[in-house]
């Protein structure tokens, strides 16, 4: 049902001694880190099914019944899942010339998008559409992450540093590593076919995503992206959003070339119809 639905991111001590006793004492953790789950290393266990894009707490039913794309409508009364474009607070920072080149694709009404087309989502989008589930897989030298979302995957190998040549792909190389509680990602390697959030956010081969997931409570990862492209943008770019547990769910086949309509549709809207904005 999903498929069809899409259709339609804290006093040093005078007393050495007293200092020294402090320092090897573990500071307390607040009562809602200490219940998040960990690993036999001690990190935050993500593993998990989520959905990125979302704030509702709940079993995947419960936490998307209100009307709206992605939504059940059985409680009408209920807030709508966020589209990818409302977890935008920031303006993207682009260069005068690719704000153009965006705004082109804008006004187009999105027949350019790369995952309309049946290609592979890039990074940070693959988190923020809140119509699929992700389901993580944690161990302590690898973290896989599973998108129902064109099944696409991706594995982040910890304390690894990247190829010195990567070749370019849809989601780019990603090495991970602990900071703290916070998982950070660090991805490289982009080809420059996808979008970055919503309508027209392209990027260059120069884009540069650094991800952090930080696992508040037992059922929410706060995230956050960082994107960096000296070819179109003119600052990084961070947006950040939440990823909620849902219990229950399981990540299923998506088969998006079976019955894509869209490009047939675009392509009759381009043979006569004025539908540029």
């Amino acid at each position: 049902m999903r498929a069809i639905l899409l259709a339609a991111v804290v006093a040093a001590s005078s007393a050495a001694i007293l200092a020294q006793s402090q320092a090897a004492a573990p500071r307390p953790r607040s009562a809602a880190a200490s219940a998040v789950p960990r690993g036999a290393d001690g990190k935050p266990d993500l593993t998990g099914v989520w959905q990125g894009g979302s704030n509702r707490r709940g079993r995947w039913e419960e936490a998307n019944n209100g009307l709206g794309v992605g939504g059940t409508g059985t409680d009408p009364n209920a807030p709508p899942s966020l589209a990818s474009q409302q977890v935008i607070t920031e303006p993207a920072p682009y260069k005068p010339d690719a704000a153009r080149r965006v705004l082109e694709l804008f006004n187009r009404r999105g027949i350019d998008d790369p995952a309309a087309h049946c290609l592979p989502p890039g990074v940070p989008r693959l988190t923020i559409v809140s119509l699929f589930p992700i389901e993580i897989v944690q161990t302590p030298k690898k973290i896989v992450f599973m998108y129902e979302y064109m099944n696409v995957f991706r594995s982040v190998p910890i304390g690894v540093k990247h190829p010195d040549d990567p070749d370019p792909t849809y989601v780019g190389d990603s090495v991970g590593r602990w900071q703290g509680d916070t998982l950070v990602v660090d991805v490289v390697g982009f080809n420059d076919k996808t979008w970055l959030t919503g309508t027209g956010t392209f990027h260059s081969e120069s884009l540069h995503v650094i991800e952090r997931y930080t696992r508040v409570s037992p059922d929410q990862i706060n995230y956050e992206a960082t994107m960096e492209d000296p070819e179109v943008l003119t600052k990084p770019w961070t947006i950040r959003t939440t990823m909620m547990r849902r219990e229950g769910t399981r990540v299923q086949e998506y088969v998006c070339a079976e019955n894509n309509q869209d490009p047939a549709q675009y392509e009759r809207l381009k043979e006569g119809t004025s539908f540029i904005r």
